[in-house]
């Protein structure tokens, strides 16, 4: 794990991050907590798994993968975090996912120890941890009926629809991970994503404007798979 001890020079009060419906930014304003910016190369390991929890974090810019490493070496990616985003708030001591940053990103820390005490006299705080915490199990409820009940396609579907929702921009999405992170996130080869890209393109559903350039041109037909 990098270090996120960095000059004091760049230690700020997060009162306004800029970032949508940042629910985050305006907690830890409000309570004045000191949070750090800390930028992560590509690949490089933001924390590990069963590492202590010391940090939430956020992100700026960029995106992260949460992962676990299954027995039989193969990698399970539990959730894409991407900017404004909270992950690794938990409920016990240690991490229970690793996470990696998907591209150079730019993460937000702030220490879950003074996080948890502004909690303890502050409402606000409670309230606003509680929603992130409800986000958080929702996405896994989501993720865990994805995995368990829909067809190779009907994944797929639901995952553009998702990322259509989080990053497109005039109608196109540029994804940050690669068709490995994506089967893996989908319990799907890479063999599998692809063939599936590659029938949605064909039958008109969707356009390439470059390898991770997505623009969806019938959104109706993907919500229909995703049914």
């Amino acid at each position: 794990m990098l270090s996120p001890s960095i000059s004091p020079s760049v230690n700020a009060i997060v009162a306004s991050t800029g970032l949508p419906g940042d629910h985050f930014g305006a907690i830890t304003g409000h309570v004045g907590l000191v949070a750090t910016e800390f930028c992560y190369k590509k690949d490089a390991e933001i924390y590990g798994e069963e590492e202590p929890a010391e940090y939430v974090y956020q992100v700026v810019r960029g995106a992260v993968r949460s992962y676990k490493l299954l027995s039989d070496g193969r990698r399970q990616i539990g959730a894409f975090h991407l900017p404004g985003d909270v992950f690794g708030l938990e409920s016990g001591p240690v991490h229970r996912l690793a996470a990696e940053a998907i591209i150079d990103t730019t993460v937000r820390l702030v220490k879950r120890r003074s996080l948890e005490k502004a909690a303890a006299t502050d409402v606000q705080v409670v309230r606003s941890m509680l929603s992130m915490t409800a986000g958080s199990l929702k996405h896994a409820e989501e993720h865990m009926l994805l995995l368990g009940r829909k067809t190779a396609m009907e994944r797929v579907a639901t995952f553009l629809l998702e990322m259509d929702r989080r990053l497109a921009v005039a109608g196109m999405m540029a994804l940050p991970m690669c068709r490995r992170d994506i089967g893996d996130y989908l319990g799907l080869t890479l063999e599998t994503v692809s063939r599936a890209l590659s029938q949605l393109h064909d039958q008109g559903v969707l356009g390439f404007s470059g390898a991770r350039q997505i623009v969806l041109r019938n959104r109706q037909r993907l919500r229909t798979m995703d049914a």
